[in-house]
């Protein structure tokens, strides 16, 4: 054994002393992992809640007739439509779903089927009626004025000048030129003596009419030819048509009678084979029935006012009246 201060015995003990050390372990112990408490069973929850809300909505749809999706349709385009087109919105309506109820043809109210095929029955009722009345007036309105050109000398000497024919906008009656005897002076309004004759007598008989008068005035197809400009014969047949409603209200016919006063120019000629025949130059007078009134006038006929205010009338009475009781 080496002393120990030989170099050899030094390098021996530093040896022995690193063997001696201990030998040091540290282990690292990893916790468990911090609770993230509830906020994944939140989402879950709204997830399911979407879910349910989508298959419901889906049975909706497929249960729902098609007319109910027209109706909720409509409604969800109104505001795009009148916001673009102008017109009636949802707004005028008292449903949020244009008719409501069970009816979607009604624009106002919560309406059963039953109550709109009685409101459409008692429409159809009031329309029957208005034109019976309206055959029974113009037949007798016909007669009197066939009476009175035949008890009139000086209109049955024109006689041949004034045709009536009952059309399905009622009665007109037509007054044309004939060659060598015109009713107004050549391309111009001024009614001739004559024609002022027979606008007065048929004016006197159409006094106490109950229906709307239409006007019109026509020209036949020569060109205007005074060479004025602006000025053809759509102004000169206008102008005509006013001059003769001027001698109708003369004679005792009423203003607010009329419903219009046009002048068609050539446009509607008597004898399209002969455009410039003299019969083509006439002025039209038409006691018009209910419905050519509401086709000429839309909601502005007082016919179609009527509707309109029973129909009211009818849906107050409809709210009004007490529910009735069902049976076990």
């Amino acid at each position: 054994m080496p002393p120990p201060n030989a170099p050899g015995g030094a390098q021996a003990g530093a040896a022995n002393e690193k063997k001696l050390q201990p030998i040091i372990i540290k282990r690292v112990k990893k916790g468990d992992h911090g609770h993230h408490g509830g906020a994944w069973k939140i989402a879950y929850a709204d997830f399911m809640t979407a879910m349910m809300a989508f298959f419901l909505l889906m049975w909706l749809l497929g249960s729902t007739s098609k007319g109910d999706l027209q109706g909720i349709a409509a409604y969800f385009n109104s505001p795009l439509k009148v916001a673009m087109n102008g017109g009636d919105g949802s707004g005028n309506s008292s449903s949020i779903i244009p008719g409501g109820g069970t009816d979607l043809a009604r624009i106002h109210g919560q309406v059963k089927r039953s109550e709109a095929d009685s409101n459409d029955q008692s429409r159809q009722s009031l329309r029957h009626q208005r034109a019976q009345q309206d055959a029974q007036r113009i037949k007798a309105l016909r007669a009197k004025i066939d009476a009175m050109i035949s008890s009139n000398a000086t209109l049955n000497e024109y006689k041949s000048q004034i045709r009536m024919d009952v059309t399905p906008d009622g009665l007109q009656i037509q007054i044309v030129d004939e060659q060598n005897r015109p009713m107004f002076d050549i391309g111009s309004a001024i009614v001739k003596p004559y024609m002022r004759d027979i606008l007065r007598e048929v004016g006197a008989a159409l006094g106490g009419v109950e229906n709307r008068i239409s006007l019109a005035g026509h020209t036949d197809a020569a060109p205007y030819g005074t060479g004025e400009k602006g000025y053809s014969n759509w102004e000169l047949s206008t102008d005509r048509a006013n001059a003769s409603r001027r001698e109708l209200v003369v004679a005792g016919m009423p203003n607010d009678k009329l419903a219009r006063v046009v002048g068609l120019a050539a446009s509607d000629l008597l004898h399209p084979d002969d455009p410039r025949a003299p019969q083509n130059r006439r002025i039209t007078i038409t006691v018009l029935t209910h419905e050519a009134e509401e086709r000429l006038l839309g909601k502005q006929a007082p016919s179609a006012q009527q509707d309109n205010k029973l129909e009211s009338e009818n849906m107050e009475k409809q709210e009004n009246s007490p529910p009735a009781r069902q049976t076990p």
